[in-house]
């Protein structure tokens, strides 16, 4: 097991790059395995794990990247990756987007991702950009189940930038059926995505453990517990 300090924006580097991509992985190093601990200075508040809910900061990507994925997010080297969407395309006119769903993409429960909950997690939306990201998408339509269409009200050439940014984090996708279901709340106290890691225990302010996704559509994480833990005294954290 490893133990990892961290200041908070390395940290967020860190998880993204070990959790995004499969492990830092290259031909000369292995990626981390087994068990790792993330330890940083604050305390994990619940409603970092829900996405609709993002306040446009660096803290809560690293629960981001983690538990959910997104149609399309920044990953190592490439700043508007693909990912629950394999493809998109704008029209001619600047009015449309399309996205097409990758094939078998599963949320933690063993649910598939569809068009459906990609509409349901853009109009749940209501974080730091919600009200410039509704102010210019006219509808979200579901052309049939692998497939979504973005109508804006007029060309806006920022519409990526804002919808598949982490400066908004409103491209993650959440499982509409299960959210109905536990409601707002149940769902930040036990969340599902479609992430590398589903949350396997909670202590609210305190510590979070994580367990790799089996059936995660890019790569299995090497990495199979990845405990995220509050330890406000620096002391005891450099201690560790």
């Amino acid at each position: 097991m490893s133990v990892m300090r961290r200041s908070l924006r390395p940290l967020v580097l860190l998880v993204v790059a070990v959790l995004g991509s499969g492990g830092l992985t290259s031909a000369r190093a292995q990626p981390p395995a087994g068990q790792m601990t993330l330890v940083y200075n604050i305390s994990i508040v619940p409603r970092w794990f829900d996405p609709a809910e993002s306040e446009g900061l660096v803290t809560p990507f690293i629960f981001y990247y983690a538990i959910h994925d997104a149609l399309v997010k920044p990953m190592p080297g490439n700043a508007s990756a693909p990912c629950l969407a394999e493809s998109w395309t704008a029209s001619p006119d600047g009015l449309t987007y399309e996205f097409v769903l990758r094939k078998n993409t599963r949320f933690h429960n063993g649910e598939t991702v569809t068009a459906d909950d990609v509409k349901f997690s853009f109009e749940r939306y209501h974080g730091a950009s919600a009200r410039t990201l509704k102010e210019h998408v006219a509808s979200v339509e579901i052309v049939d189940p692998l497939r979504v269409r973005f109508r804006l009200k007029r060309p806006w050439p920022d519409f990526m930038t804002f919808y598949a940014s982490p400066a908004t984090g409103a491209a993650w996708i959440v499982p509409k059926k299960y959210v109905e279901q536990v409601g707002d709340e149940g769902f930040k106290k036990a969340p599902i995505g479609a992430g590398p890691y589903r949350v396997l225990a909670f202590k609210p302010g305190v510590e979070v453990t994580l367990e790799a996704h089996e059936q995660y559509w890019r790569k299995t994480p090497s990495v199979k517990t990845l405990v995220l833990r509050s330890i406000p005294d620096e002391s005891v954290r450099l201690a560790m």
